[in-house]
């Protein structure tokens, strides 16, 4: 015999009013259900929730993860992973997985060495809120602010602000996929750190889902959460859904170089000098050291090799002096320095060749 609509629709409230009743439905099920009865708005929750049984699963999980080693068959994966699309349905996942007894990760960018945003070995079941499609990005060069979402990554930041502006930038990271939103939780340093300080110090308001589903701002978290999530870790206060960070100012001409020392060429003396003037240097100018081996190639010789990469805030020739005045014992000539933007210098610091474009 069919079922009429109205009792149907009777199942439904009846559901809705005893929701102990989803936990002895599928997960997935009783996820979507819970999703569907905490959302402002109807919305076909499917849409943005992979199971194992989807085609792109793998591929979603995997897109963002940057070690292998969690990404492995034998390590447990998520339930599903949801791709909200915006903040409403971060709101419904949490509160759906607090009273559905269902543990929550989650991912921005992935650059989480140790799996935490995306493998759980002790709480099962588990989920993967991934942000990567909240990535709007408004950048305002007259309040010389901006306003990003958490799953955009430090690449797309700096390119917002180049478009907007030649002389204006922000002190994060040097890896352009990671993903703001966890980037910044945990500090976030980058190259102009010494005289910017890090992120964390450039944030100027931010949005937070918290453990009860309310969306915050500065103002409603109140100074001391405010306090905590600039430093304190991805998801441990809350899901972070956008940052407003402050840009500083950035000269149009810019130089970057990369030099090399063996052993050969006293490489030792060199980083010793180093370790000694690092924290003395002009606060334009960021250094930091690659080691590794080198040589062991084709039957050559073993060596170690130190490599120093650097930014300054500033022209060439200012540099040269300035290292002349503070680090002469790296040598560095005019033609080891690159004039170039800003925005080129991130390429550069990234590893990029000197042609990539923005």
């Amino acid at each position: 015999m069919a079922c009429s609509g109205s009792s149907i629709l009777l199942f439904f409230v009846f559901l809705f009013l005893h929701p102990s009743l989803l936990l002895s439905l599928p997960v997935q099920d009783s996820f979507l259900q819970c999703l569907s009865k905490n959302s402002e708005l109807s919305f076909p929750f499917s849409t943005i929730l992979y199971t194992p049984k989807n085609s792109s699963y793998t591929t979603i999980l995997q897109s963002s993860a940057q070690n292998p080693r969690f990404t492995t068959p034998s390590l447990p994966k998520p339930e599903f992973i949801v791709t909200p699309l915006q903040e409403s349905h971060i709101q419904a996942a949490v509160i759906c997985s607090k009273q559905l007894g269902i543990h929550l990760r989650v991912l921005s960018g992935g650059h989480d060495y140790e799996g935490l945003s995306y493998v759980s070995e002790i709480e099962k079941p588990f989920i993967v809120v991934n942000l990567a499609k909240l990535r709007s990005i408004s950048v305002d060069i007259d309040d010389n602010s901006a306003w990003v979402q958490a799953g955009a990554t430090n690449g797309e930041l700096y390119y917002r602000i180049a478009e907007k502006s030649k002389t204006r930038g922000f002190p994060a990271g040097l890896a352009t996929t990671l993903g703001i939103g966890g980037h910044i939780t945990g500090g976030a340093y980058g190259s102009m750190l010494r005289k910017y300080g890090i992120a964390v110090d450039n944030v100027i308001d931010a949005r937070i889902v918290d453990v009860h589903g309310r969306v915050l701002d500065r103002k409603a978290m109140g100074k001391d959460l405010f306090w905590a999530i600039r430093g304190g870790g991805g998801g441990s206060f809350g899901i972070i859904t956008a940052w407003k960070v402050k840009l500083v100012p950035v000269p149009s001409t810019v130089t970057v170089f990369q030099i090399t020392k063996t052993l050969e060429q006293g490489a030792i003396k060199i980083l010793n000098r180093w370790q000694q003037v690092a924290d003395k240097l002009d606060e334009d100018l960021f250094i930091r050291v690659y080691l590794k081996l080198a040589g062991a190639g084709n039957g050559g010789k073993k060596t170690v090799s130190t490599t120093y990469i650097s930014l300054f805030l500033g022209d060439a020739k200012r540099l040269l002096q300035v290292m002349q005045d503070s680090f002469p014992e790296l040598g560095l000539t005019r033609q080891d320095c690159i004039e170039t933007s800003w925005i080129n210098s991130v390429l550069h610091l990234a590893g990029y060749s000197n042609d990539t474009a923005p």
